[in-house]
């Protein structure tokens, strides 16, 4: 089964998905935020999905971001109506680190002001990184 990750945002929400073996994460699409919860369900009826990450937005101090109360809204109405459960993830830095990746990968100044790309991006980048959170260290 795959999980999915959601950097949910006012206008746009970048998705992103593991493989069926959830080793690595990698962007799916993004989506305009209203069509999100009808993108969800349809993805869903094709694909086995075992969880949704969302990320938890907040403020570099830890504050919440004026963003969470958006995110915890779209949270209820899908526990409401879904049985696939949803997990919030600290999402703070990810959009720098979704810049940073695009600089690293060598795309053109033009590429990385595409806002649709920089949320699918950072969705990725959230995912990723709940993956590696849940890995226990070797011994």
């Amino acid at each position: 089964m795959r999980i999915l990750s959601i950097d949910y945002g006012k206008k746009r929400t970048g998705i992103a998905v593991t493989d069926p073996l959830q080793i690595i994460a990698g962007g799916l699409a993004t989506v305009s935020t209203s069509e999100l919860y009808d993108f969800l369900v349809s993805y869903i009826a094709r694909e086995p999905v075992e969880c949704i990450v969302v990320g938890e937005p907040r403020q570099p101090n830890g504050q919440p971001s004026e963003n969470l109360a958006r995110v915890q809204q779209f949270v209820n109405r899908w526990r409401k109506h879904q049985t696939i459960p949803v997990e919030y993830y600290d999402e703070r830095f990810t959009s720098v680190l979704a810049h940073r990746a695009m600089i690293d990968a060598g795309l053109k100044r033009k590429a990385r002001q595409d806002k649709a790309l920089v949320d699918e991006v950072s969705a990725t980048i959230l995912l990723q990184d709940f993956l590696e959170s849940r890995r226990k260290p070797l011994p």
